[in-house]
């Protein structure tokens, strides 16, 4: 399906990747290869990869060690009718890592986790995508590659890098204009929106577990760049 001017599925899809917080994770049991379906908290690492913070205890940690290959569903979680609303079915495999900065990304979005993160049964995960499949009302139904949904940071390693500085000096020096960009720009109610996330293609805003991407009219590569264009939001929602 080809984007329209009110439809564009790869930024549906982005957009729903860095706005689930809990989805669907489908693992295949061990000797039988039934499927096995269990609720879990995820966040996102630069590039939009689904993260997980998951116990040994769990069975479906003990179905990924086994076999690594899963499904995650993450939708809109709007009020009304969930079949009316847009959903996206990632498939691929998951692995254990050590990464310092998808421990760091993970708890930025999922600050309660924080309690048991140290627990020795704990361990993040990241998922490595194989196939995507977009369901967002009736005939728009769209299976995607990797490519189109997850975004590119090899250009941008400064910008990258830089996201702590980012969400530390935005969140102290700018919680007003992180409202404003939440309420005015994408008609969010109004509340104490943080700055969760930066990445070449958008901004993330959170309120409790409530999460909003705001996506930029282009890729930005450097905190310089992306300096100027917050300051251009920023005045487009004070004019709002």
């Amino acid at each position: 399906m080809k984007p329209t001017a009110d439809f564009n599925p790869k930024t549906v899809t982005k957009k729903l990747l860095r706005e689930g917080r809990s989805g669907a994770l489908a693992t295949l049991l061990p000797g039988s290869g039934d499927p096995y379906c269990s609720l879990v908290n995820v966040a996102t690492a630069a590039d939009g990869s689904p993260l997980l913070l998951i116990s040994t205890l769990a069975i479906h940690t003990k179905n990924i060690l086994a076999d690594p290959r899963v499904s995650l569903m993450l939708d809109e979680r709007k009020e009304g009718d969930p079949l009316q609303d847009a959903r996206i079915m990632l498939m691929g495999s998951v692995a254990k890592t050590d990464d310092p900065d998808v421990r760091r990304r993970y708890l930025t979005h999922q600050p309660e986790a924080e309690m048991f993160a140290g627990f020795a049964d704990f361990a993040f995960y990241q998922m490595t995508l194989k196939a995507v499949h977009l369901v967002a009302g009736f005939g728009r139904i769209v299976d995607l590659e990797p490519a189109d949904v997850l975004t590119p940071t090899d250009d941008a390693a400064e910008l990258v890098a830089a996201e702590p500085d980012i969400l530390a000096h935005m969140n102290a020096d700018h919680a007003e204009t992180c409202r404003l960009y939440a309420t005015r720009l994408l008609g969010a109610p109004d509340g104490e929106w943080r700055c969760v996330g930066c990445d070449p293609e958008g901004l993330e805003l959170q309120l409790e577990r409530t999460a909003l991407w705001l996506p930029f009219r282009a890729r930005l590569l450097s905190p310089g760049a992306l300096r100027q264009v917050l300051k251009q939001m920023a005045e487009e929602a004070r004019a709002a």
